[in-house]
C-alpha cells in the first residue's frame, strides 16, 4: 500500500458507507491525504458502480465496466470486499476498525446492529474511534425508520419549493436541482463534523477513549441549508415561493435575454447598478426613486426588470459580458458542462485533473477545490476497481498470510 501524504496522512478511515453522501465525505478525507478503505459487497460493491451508462471508456473508447457515477466520489481509495452478514466477515470489519481512526457508515439506523459493527459496539472495541453515521432522517425522531434519498429530501426540506418558476409561469412548478445537491452538502458536513470529532479527541494530546458518535441526516442539512430563505420565512412568517432564477433579496440579481442567448447580472449593491444603468444607455433608472436603491429594486421588479430586458437583449453575451466587466459590474454566461471545462479560469485552477487507471488508461477526475499552501491535496489513486486491494489490506493491516486469504476467498467472505 502506498503512504498517504498531506494534511490527514496521520488518519485512517473505515468507508462502509455507499451512494453519494458517505462517499463523497471520505473522497474530501482521502483527497486531504487520509488513508480510506473502502468495504465492499463481493461480487456486487457499492450500488453506483452500476448506475451507468455512461461507462467510463479505455483508451481504444470502448465501454469499461466502471460507471461515471462511481468514478466521481471514490478518488484516492482502497477497496475491499467483505461480506459482514457473515461471523468471518464481522471479525475482519472489526479489526479493521480497531485499527482506524474513522469509520463512516450510511445504513439504516440499528441496521449495523445485527452484526455487532453498530456505532456502541465499534467504540467499545476502540474509544478512541469517531463513527460517522448518515442517514436520511437521522437516529432519533418519528422517522428514523425511513430509508432517504435525496430527490425525496430535496422536496421534503423545502428546496424543491423554492427551486423552478412560479406555478403561473410557463413551465412553472416544483424543480430540483440539477446535481444530488443535498448528498453532497451532507458529505461536506460529515467531513466537518469528523474533523470536528478528531479535533477534539486530540487537542490535549492524544486522548484515548474521546472518540464520539456523528449522527448526521440529510434531512437536517437540507434545511440547514435553506440558508436565508429560511431566515426570510423566519423573519416575517410569509414562506418564500418559487421565483425562477431572481433572487428575494436583491435586484437585479438574475438571468437576463441577451441578442444570442442569455447571462447573468449578479448586481450587488447602488453603485454597481447605477453603472449597469449607464453602460445600458438608461441612466435615468438609477436616479428613478423606484430603483434608487436595493429596497426600492425588490419593491419594484416588477417594474424594472422589464425595463432592462429591453436594453439586455441588444447585444450579444459576449458584448455583454465585456462591457460591463470593464466598467465593474458582475455578470457572467450561462454555460454547460462542456464550457465549463473549457473556461480558461476552470482550466488554470487545475479543475480537470487525468489519472492513471488500470482498464481505462486514463480517467479524467473533477479537481478538489481547496488549496493548502503547505499540505496541497495530492491525487494518488484512480478509483479503484472492485475488491482490488483486499489483499494488501488484509495482509499489511491484519497480517492475515496468503492460506488465510485463500479460505476467505474460498468460503466467499471476501
Amino acid at each position: 500500500m502506498s503512504a498517504p501524504t498531506g494534511a490527514l496522512s496521520h488518519l485512517r478511515v473505515l468507508d462502509l458507507s455507499r451512494i453519494l453522501a458517505g462517499p463523497w465525505a471520505s473522497q474530501l478525507l482521502a483527497d486531504l491525504g487520509a488513508e480510506v478503505i473502502k468495504v465492499e459487497r463481493p461480487g456486487s460493491g457499492d450500488d453506483t458502480r452500476q448506475w451507468g451508462p455512461p461507462w467510463m471508456p479505455d483508451a481504444a473508447g470502448a465501454s469499461t465496466a466502471e460507471s461515471a457515477y462511481f468514478m466521481a466520489a471514490n478518488r484516492n481509495k482502497q477497496s475491499i470486499t467483505i461480506d459482514f452478514t457473515r461471523p468471518e466477515g464481522q471479525r475482519l470489519v472489526r479489526d479493521l476498525a480497531a485499527v482506524s481512526d474513522v469509520v463512516i457508515e450510511n445504513f439504516k439506523p440499528g441496521g449495523l446492529a445485527a452484526y455487532g459493527l453498530d456505532p456502541a459496539s465499534l467504540r467499545a472495541l476502540n474509544p478512541k474511534l469517531v463513527v460517522c453515521s448518515i442517514s436520511g432522517f437521522g437516529q432519533t425522531g418519528p422517522y428514523a425508520a425511513r430509508a432517504g434519498y435525496d430527490f425525496l429530501i430535496q422536496g421534503m426540506g423545502g428546496l424543491m419549493s423554492l427551486t423552478g418558476r412560479p406555478d403561473d409561469a410557463p413551465g412553472g412548478g416544483p424543480m430540483k436541482v440539477g446535481v444530488a445537491l443535498t448528498d453532497i452538502l451532507t458529505g461536506l458536513y460529515a467531513s466537518n463534523a469528523i474533523l470536528a470529532a478528531l479535533a477534539h479527541r486530540d487537542r490535549n494530546g492524544f486522548r484515548a477513549g474521546e472518540g464520539q458518535h456523528i449522527d448526521l441526516a440529510l434531512l437536517d442539512v437540507q434545511v440547514a441549508c435553506l440558508a436565508n430563505q429560511a431566515m426570510n420565512y423566519l423573519a416575517t412568517g410569509v414562506a418564500p415561493q418559487r421565483m425562477g432564477n431572481a433572487h428575494p433579496n436583491i435586484v437585479p440579481y438574475q438571468d437576463f435575454p441577451t441578442a444570442d442567448g442569455y447571462m447573468i447580472l449578479a448586481v450587488g449593491n447602488d453603485a454597481q447598478f447605477a453603472r449597469l444603468c449607464i453602460e445600458a444607455g438608461v441612466p435615468a433608472l438609477a436616479s428613478d426613486p423606484r430603483f434608487a436603491t436595493n429596497a426600492a429594486r425588490v419593491a419594484h421588479r416588477a417594474a424594472l426588470i422589464p425595463a432592462l430586458n429591453a436594453r439586455t437583449v441588444t447585444r450579444s453575451t459576449a458584448a455583454w459580458i465585456a462591457a460591463l466587466e470593464a466598467v465593474g459590474v458582475p455578470c457572467g454566461p450561462v454555460n454547460s458542462v462542456a464550457e465549463v471545462f473549457d473556461d480558461a479560469q476552470v482550466s488554470a485552477r487545475g479543475m480537470r485533473v487525468e489519472m492513471a487507471h488500470p482498464q481505462a488508461g486514463t480517467v479524467a477526475q473533477v479537481g478538489c477545490p481547496i488549496r493548502l499552501s503547505e499540505t496541497p491535496v495530492s491525487y494518488r489513486r484512480a478509483p479503484p476497481l472492485l475488491g482490488a486491494d483486499t489483499d494488501a489490506v488484509l495482509e499489511g493491516l491484519l497480517a492475515l498470510d496468503a492460506t488465510q486469504r485463500a479460505a476467505l476467498r474460498a468460503a466467499g467472505v471476501v
